[in-house]
C-alpha cells in the first residue's frame, strides 16, 4: 500500500482505536498538520481533526483524486470527499513532507472544492 493509500485509509477509519494507531503508523510524533480549517500538530491533534471531519460529513468517505508525485522527501497529491462512488463533494490538494523513516512530519493543505453552505 503506497503513501497515499494509507493516507486516505487513515482519513476513512472511524474506529478511534484503529485510528490512533493508523496516524502513529503514518505519522511522527512530532507531525503538523495545517490546512485552512486546521492547524494542529502530534498524532492526538491529528486523530482529532480526522474525527471532526468525520462528523461534519457523516457517510462520506476519502479517495485518491488524480494527481500524486513525489520527489526526494516530498509528496503531493489531491483526494476527493463523497458518496462512495460518486461525484465528490469537496476535492483537495495536500503537499506532505516525508521523515528519514517513511513517515509524515508535515500536512499542507489546501481546499479546491468545498461544499456549499
Amino acid at each position: 500500500m503506497n503513501l497515499l493509500d494509507r493516507y486516505v485509509a487513515a482519513w476513512n477509519e472511524t474506529d478511534a482505536e484503529a485510528r490512533a494507531k493508523a496516524v502513529a503508523e503514518l505519522w511522527t510524533e512530532d507531525a503538523t498538520y495545517t490546512d485552512p480549517l486546521a492547524d494542529v500538530a502530534g498524532h492526538a491533534g491529528i486523530a482529532a481533526v480526522i474525527e471532526g471531519a468525520q462528523g461534519m460529513f457523516p457517510g462520506l468517505v476519502f479517495s485518491a483524486g488524480e494527481q500524486y508525485d513525489t520527489h526526494h522527501n516530498i509528496a503531493r497529491f489531491t483526494w476527493h470527499l463523497g458518496p462512495a462512488g460518486e461525484e465528490p463533494v469537496a476535492v483537495g490538494f495536500d503537499v506532505v513532507e516525508l521523515a528519514e523513516d517513511g513517515r509524515i512530519r508535515k500536512v499542507l493543505g489546501f481546499l479546491d472544492k468545498v461544499p456549499a453552505a
